[in-house]
């Protein structure tokens, strides 16, 4: 006999851990029924004891360090398949540190949520342009108050915070305020106070990185710029990333002037090369200043608290009201205990992990940014799932971070799946290119001169859709049925076999027939 750790049902064991039950005519059928579940928890508890951290019991199962998406998705899923789990999560801010964070993380509190509640607040003064070649009468804009915004933000972001704890509460998964750090592999300290865990999974994510330049201190991050005041009139964004687009797409539909600064040559390093390409002609449209190649060296302050920005050793000054830097995220791994027991990170602090979120210690685990293979929520949430299914569902699994769909939220919007083309090129050899850009339909009679842009990428062995990239409004709602196909393996033919809507944009996609052009990997003479 044996008891789960809620000791809400006592179940017969056999060797394997499954229950022994009786299966005599309907009622065996429906104790079986009955019993399926707790049989599946009772297994995951036996497996637990057995499993990966040595022998004796322990207050915990599984103990998260980190509750973001993905420490909330692994640890609840845990929960469900039996296995005792606890979160220990920083209190509530709406800017991370090393002793505040929240329930929720970086995406719900500090970063997806609340920059797509801007950029939709943004959008609006487009909307107020657009709607004269409609009819409307020409009219002075509303003003907008930025504090009211930010204010609902703040609700929000608020309220999807209880959302979360409520969350891990129904599913008994115990939270812990306060941070989290390693003692040993069976061991967690949270504030002073020790818990013993049998399998330790670390979901800590990422903070934004600001490079060690001479004011330094004077700069903001994504975290500010979603918690500003005041909006500013000017503002210098320094990086290329999707966050340093998306903001100045926010703060230039606001009316800000804007001004992008980065260290390469294009926008948006690891996209399709058409895509960075006409994004940045799109953005520079709406008068986004564009400037390549050029970095701050150091920055100011300025008079009534505006900062300087020098882009060269003794160069002039030029002034801004906020200086944001968009400059990457840095693993969020300090004070977390990993030299205790030898974790492998590396020279950046990303932990190493194999296919299944497993460091090189056989316990601990790690999902989500703060392992940097692909820095979207949805993957932490898969790659969380997945270490809950291999630990406690007797299911080993791997996330599969292949065709992984994702959006940009700049104006106009990017969505993408699969292969860029460049990256097609070397795994498949030889390809079909398919582009089309118009203007869609209804700003032939807005008056915007915006534009959109498709691209899909096929391997010409198969005529395997590869890769799928948009740049134009609705992209990423669009790109996520889209990414459904590719997945699936669908052909150039499967698209052009299939009907239309009209008229939208999205009819794009399986109407474009002609090939813009074939390309060819060149192969390298043999030595």
């Amino acid at each position: 006999m044996t008891t789960t750790r809620r000791g809400t049902k006592v179940l017969n064991l056999g060797k394997d851990g499954a229950p022994l039950l009786r299966r005599t005519g309907l009622l065996g059928m429906v104790r079986s029924l009955r019993v399926s579940e707790v049989g599946g928890r009772a297994r995951a508890l036996v497996a637990a004891k057995a499993g990966n951290g040595g022998e004796g019991e322990y207050d915990y199962d599984l103990f998260t360090i980190g509750a973001g998406s993905g420490g909330v998705r692994g640890s609840r899923f845990a929960a469900s398949y039996g296995a005792k789990v606890a979160v220990a999560e920083l209190p509530f801010a709406t800017k991370a540190s090393l002793t505040e964070g929240g329930v929720g993380g970086t995406c719900v509190l500090r970063g997806c949520v609340p920059k797509k509640l801007l950029v939709y607040g943004s959008e609006f003064a487009q909307e107020f342009e657009d709607c004269n070649g409609f009819g409307w009468d020409k009219f002075d804009k509303p003003n907008h108050s930025w504090a009211s915004l930010i204010e609902s933000k703040n609700n929000e972001i608020q309220r999807l915070t209880g959302i979360y704890k409520r969350i891990l509460d129904n599913n008994k998964v115990e939270l812990i305020e306060g941070r989290g750090k390693i003692v040993d592999k069976n061991t967690v300290e949270v504030d002073g106070k020790t818990f013993t865990c049998k399998n330790i999974m670390i979901a800590t994510g990422g903070l934004p990185f600001v490079p060690n330049i001479p004011g330094k201190d004077l700069v903001i991050t994504s975290d500010d710029a979603l918690d500003l005041p005041v909006m500013p009139k000017k503002i210098a964004i320094v990086g290329a990333g999707f966050i340093a687009v998306e903001f100045a797409g926010i703060f230039n539909s606001f009316g800000a002037d804007v001004k992008l600064f980065f260290r390469g040559d294009k926008i948006l390093r690891g996209f399709d090369e058409e895509v960075r390409d006409f994004l940045t002609e799109q953005i520079s449209e709406k008068g986004i200043e564009v400037t390549p190649k050029t970095v701050p060296v150091e920055v100011v302050q300025g008079e009534d608290g505006r900062k300087g920005v020098v882009t060269s050793a003794g160069g002039d000054v030029e002034w801004f009201d906020e200086v944001m830097y968009a400059t990457g995220r840095a693993p969020n791994v300090e004070e977390l205990g990993l030299e205790n027991v030898g974790v492998e990170t590396t020279d950046r602090g990303v932990i190493k992990v194999d296919d299944y979120s497993r460091t090189n210690v056989p316990n601990i685990f790690a999902v989500g940014d703060v392992t940097d293979r692909i820095n979207l929520t949805p993957v932490a949430l898969m790659e969380g799932m997945a270490v809950a299914k291999t630990l406690f569902n007797d299911t080993p699994t791997k996330p599969d971070h292949e065709y992984v769909a994702s959006a940009v939220f700049s104006q106009p919007p990017v969505g993408t799946v699969g292969y860029t083309e460049d990256e097609a090129l070397e795994k498949f050899g030889t390809l079909k290119i398919f582009t089309s850009s118009f203007r869609p339909l209804k700003n032939t009679i807005s008056g915007s001169t915006e534009r959109s842009f498709m691209k899909i990428v096929v391997d010409s062995a198969s005529d395997r859709v590869v890769g799928v990239h948009m740049v134009g409004q609705d992209s990423a709602e669009i790109m996520q049925g889209i990414a459904i196909a590719v997945k699936m393996g669908a052909t150039k033919a499967d698209f052009d076999a299939c009907v239309g809507i009209h008229p939208t944009a999205a009819e794009e996609f399986v109407t474009m027939r002609d090939v813009t052009r074939e390309v060819a990997k060149e192969l390298t003479p043999a030595a």
